[in-house]
């Protein structure tokens, strides 16, 4: 039987793609309800969808059809609303960041556990169809040693009124905890956790009070190093947001893949045998160059499932509450380096 979902906050991103290409798509789940706290948004998709709308988070949570709910609500609400669902015996599935603070995030869990339900993060971009391949690839030893990854996320956000993600105190950050923890999440799925961490970040366009320019440069705990650049302030249609990988056989470069679309491929030139010094150093990717493109499988989609999984299987969901609090302590590692100008080590 499929598992009933609930979703908070049901305007963006949940509109958008998580509720028509992850929950409504997912054989092991159904769409039942849905809320949010500006009601014609609630009845305009309640009524698009053929579910139930509701005005307040308790009234869903009493629902008896809901048993998981996908919260994808401004950060500062996330905590309260997991607890609220926790205690009413939902499975919760949470947009990132799971919270503000690492207590929060740490509060999370623990209710969670304590309340017997499933607590995930939707770190969707790890079920990209080329990033899956490109994880198989790395672990098959294709890349040798892996040496140096990269990745961008960038878009154009101007000044909003009352958005979240400008304001400190609702969003907890700006283009780095909003976006760069996707490409974190992203490298470390590839290489590994993240031992330390060096940030830069600035407002160069966009004036609100969070930042609108992050970089991050990072080394992993195998040694690999890697870079994430996250920018509020460049034109979409000049965005490449791309991704790349490189080891001691070779490279695999993505372009499109990060972001919200399921789509992409691979270029990857890959060596297989030992290469001696070339003085020349000639480079002519074009005779080695491959380009991969897996099957199309929704990122949406197969998270939603992956979590329906774990909650029919009693597993652990497969990015889970805790995999989002490492998430926050890398972050808040970055904003540390970019407030005092030196390498922080991520506990």
């Amino acid at each position: 039987m499929a598992i009933g979902w609930g979703v908070i906050g049901c305007g963006g991103i949940a509109d958008r793609r998580t509720i028509p290409e992850g929950i409504i798509a997912a054989p092991g789940a159904e769409l039942v309800a849905v809320q949010d706290v500006a009601q014609e948004r609630t009845q305009e998709v309640a009524q698009a969808r053929g579910v139930a709308g509701y005005a307040t988070v308790e009234e869903l949570l009493a629902d008896d059809n809901v048993q998981a709910v996908y919260i994808a609500t401004p950060t500062h609400v996330h905590h309260e609303q997991t607890l609220a669902a926790a205690q009413a015996g939902k499975h919760v599935l949470c947009e990132k960041p799971l919270a503000l603070t690492i207590e929060e995030c740490e509060a999370s869990i623990a209710v969670c556990a304590d309340a017997g339900v499933k607590f995930g993060t939707n770190f969707m971009m790890r079920f990209h169809a080329c990033h899956v391949k490109i994880k198989e690839m790395i672990d098959s030893g294709q890349l040798g040693t892996p040496v140096l990854g990269r990745a961008e996320l960038t878009c154009w956000y101007p000044p909003i009124p009352g958005a979240f993600r400008q304001i400190p105190e609702l969003g907890g950050g700006g283009s780095l905890i909003d976006m760069g923890n996707h490409c974190i999440d992203l490298l470390e799925f590839f290489f590994g956790k993240v031992a330390q961490v060096t940030c830069f970040t600035g407002n160069l366009v966009q004036d609100y009070q969070t930042e609108d320019t992050a970089v991050v440069a990072m080394q992993f705990e195998n040694g690999a190093v890697g870079m994430v650049d996250t920018l509020f302030n460049v034109p979409d249609a000049a965005a490449r947001n791309m991704l790349e990988v490189y080891g001691s056989k070779g490279s695999m470069v993505t372009k499109g893949t990060i972001g919200q679309d399921s789509a992409g491929s691979i270029s990857s030139i890959l060596e297989s045998g030992d290469k001696e010094y070339d003085a020349a150093q000639v480079r002519d990717a074009g005779s080695a160059e491959e380009i991969i493109e897996p099957d199309v499988s929704n990122m949406y989609e197969a998270a939603v499932q992956g979590f329906c999984e774990a909650i029919e299987n009693d597993t652990e969901p497969p990015i889970s509450g805790a995999d989002g609090l490492w998430s926050h302590k890398v972050i808040d590692a970055c904003y540390e380096s970019a407030k005092t100008g030196k390498v922080v080590a991520v506990d």
